[in-house]
Parts: C-alpha cells; structure tokens; sequence
C-alpha cells in the first residue's frame, strides 16, 4: 500500500492520489499530511463513547487534521459521540434505532442526499451496516464499512451485506480472516487495526488513589477485567478462576468494569461467593486513563474478540494482560512477551496464567513495558487515520481498495 509521504495528485472528487508529507501526530505517531480534502459521511450508531465510538471519534480528529475539512457523522441524538466530536465534525442527529428501523434508510438517504459526501463510512453494525449502505447505494455515492467484531454472519447475510460496499475495514487479522471464510473477496477486505492515544493511556498511574478510590488495602494488588457484561465476555470464567486465586492470595482484590446485561447476575453471584469486599463491580469508568495504570494485571477471557480496545489501552498504560487465544487478541497480547495468552473457555487455564504473574511481579513489570512499546509501534492514532485514508483514496480512485 503507497506510504502517506510522496507527491500529491488529484484525482476524482478531489481526492489526492499520495498524501505529501508526515508531521508528528498524538501519540509520537506520524500524522498524515493531505493537499486537498474530502468531505465522508461517517455513521456510528454506538450509545456511549467507548470502543467502536471512541475509534471513530480518533479518526474524526485525526482526518480534521489531516485534510482540514470538518467531517459529517450520523449519530443517535444524546449519545456520548454526538456530545464529543462537534469540535471536529458536522454533528447530525439521527435516530438509528437497530435492525428492524427500516425508517434509518430514509432518514440515512436525506442526509446523504442533503450533505451530498464524497463517500459514506459505516461504523457499525445494529443495522446500520444495512440501512448506511443501501442509503448510500439508493444515492449513487460510494460505501465502505468497518467491521469491528469476530462473530461470523450467515453466508448469504455476509454476501448481501459486503456487496452493498466497494471496501470492507476489518480492524485485526482475525476479523479479516473470518470475512474472507465467509466469502468476502480478499481485495475488498483492507485491515486497518484499531488505535489508541498512547498520550492519554500511559504508565506511572497513582497506585495509592485506586486503592482509596475502591477501598482496598494500600497494599493491594489489583487485577481488572474491561468489558461489557455479555455472555462472550467470558466473566464467569474468571469467576471459577477466582475460586481458587482469592483464597491463594489474600492480598488480591478485583475490579470488574463495565456495564451489561449481566451485570446483576455476576454482581449477585460475587455476593453470593462471599466475595463483594475483594471484588467490585463500579460499572462504567470515563475515568479509565487514570485506572488503567495503577492496576497490576488486566485479564480478558472473551470467547470472542474483535480486537479488544481495552487490551489496547491497557498495553499502552503498561500493564501486563491475560487474555484468551482467540479473534484479535493475539495481535495485541504476544505470548510471553507483553502478557499470557491461554485457550478461551479453560478455566483452569487462566487460573494458571494469573497465578504465574502473581508470583513473578518482576517479569509482569517487564511485560507491561514491552506492552507499552507495542502500543506506540502497532497501534499509533497516526496509523490508523492513515490507513482509513488510504481506503478512501482507493475507493474514490480506483473503484477499489487494496490489501498489502
């Protein structure tokens, strides 16, 4: 794929075939510089700003940026995103409200035919993978969609879906792997991995302040789990884990953050256990940039995974990770070198991982550094808005995008 460093030339819908130079960008990334701008129509349809709203939130900012031009995006009205990203986009509110919302193909279709894109960018899937693309398809206006998760979609689903788009965005190796199991020609799927703010996620937290803030002994150590509360999530395992590590560590006390449709049951169950001194379940954090670092271990054992912003954010606070062998989350977790990766569903398993870095904090502290490391060379804001760039430019130019 052309680097974001050569000669730029114009081509249709003034898109400029190179980008001519890189500058620095947040996260000691470089930020692509663009000689001429397009204006997108992105469309998010996530409710909080967090995990997919939060990636397109960095790429609104990173292509204001880059191209100067303040971008449009769909959003519900009163989420987390619409709030966020005004600064830095035209900010339409537009109720999407899930599969079945046949009426977001209208509402999609009068916004596009009103902004008039160069291109509209779906973010999301709750149906707006359909009702964005056949909006844009119904205008004439080029499509593409990120696709953010590793569960696999019906073969005749996936077919009619990604027909509807002229590039398909996988955000990790492992996502792209299961589109092109499903059919998905493999020159319209590009990944482009998903990015975090290594300014904002940083090592050296306040370890003293998150044992207060909780009301853990000073000496803690505190191991955390980031995620929605959804069965694929894999809570449960952690608990049958737990069973073994609370006793085996009286020292060790547990955060589990997020929210879900299972919050109350696993809230019930740790009370249950007796457990609800040792582990807390507070819901949702904004304040995760100063969590993050000041936590000893960060486990995920997801039996699905797209990727996993948290491993993300975690890796660049420098805190060593456990996480299941499974979709994405071995592009982030590299075993032995950052973290442990053990197989999804094993309890026993995990278990072991976490009890091994319990018992080797010197080797867990150089496994954060390592994460950190990987987070600034992998995962830089300024890779991923170049590379959904390039998508653009490929589409607009050539009718197609290119995976190299």
């Amino acid at each position: 794929m052309p680097t974001a460093s050569s000669t730029a030339t114009c081509i249709g819908n003034g898109w400029p075939r190179e980008a001519p130079s890189e500058a620095p960008s947040a996260g000691g990334a470089p930020r692509t510089r663009v000689a001429v701008a397009v204006r997108v129509l992105h469309v998010e349809c996530g409710r909080h700003l967090y995990g997919g709203p939060q990636q397109v939130l960095y790429l609104l900012r990173g292509l204001a940026e880059a191209t100067g031009e303040r971008q449009d995006l769909a959003c519900p009205p009163g989420s987390g995103i619409a709030r966020a990203a005004r600064e830095v986009a035209e900010v339409h509110e537009v109720p999407l409200r899930g599969e079945l919302d046949a009426g977001a193909l209208l509402r999609l279709g009068r916004l596009i035919r009103t902004r008039r894109p160069a291109l509209v960018h779906v973010h999301s899937r709750r149906g707006a993978d359909w009702w964005g693309g056949w909006a844009a398809r119904r205008a004439g206006v080029p499509a593409v969609v990120s696709r953010r998760v590793v569960s696999p979609e019906p073969l005749w689903v996936a077919r009619l879906k990604y027909g509807l788009y002229r590039a398909v965005i996988a955000i990790s190796e492992g996502i792209r792997n299961v589109l092109l199991a499903q059919g998905v020609a493999p020159g319209k799927v590009v990944t482009v991995p998903s990015a975090v703010d290594t300014d904002v996620y940083r090592p050296g937290g306040d370890r003293l302040w998150l044992r207060h803030a909780f009301g853990f002994p000073p000496e803690a150590r505190v191991l955390a789990m980031v995620g929605q509360f959804i069965p694929k999530k894999g809570h449960r395992l952690l608990l049958q884990a737990l069973e073994e590590l609370l006793p085996a560590y009286p020292d060790l006390r547990v955060l589990l953050l997020g929210t879900g449709a299972l919050l109350e049951g696993v809230r019930a169950e740790v009370a249950a256990r007796g457990w609800a001194d040792r582990v807390h379940l507070p819901g949702f954090r904004e304040d995760l940039p100063r969590v993050l670092p000041a936590l000893d271990l960060v486990v995920n054992p997801a039996f699905e995974e797209g990727l996993g912003v948290s491993l993300l954010q975690s890796a660049a606070a420098g805190v060593p990770i456990v996480g299941s062998a499974v979709g994405g989350i071995p592009e982030i977790v590299r075993d032995g070198v950052n973290g442990l990766l053990v197989p999804p569903g094993d309890g026993a398993a995990l278990e072991r991982a976490v009890r091994s870095l319990l018992d080797a904090p010197a080797r867990a502290l150089a496994m954060g550094a390592e994460g950190r490391r990987i987070a600034e060379r992998d995962f830089s804001l300024g890779a991923m808005v170049a590379g959904n760039l390039r998508v653009y430019r490929d589409v607009l130019g050539s009718g197609r995008a290119t995976q190299h």
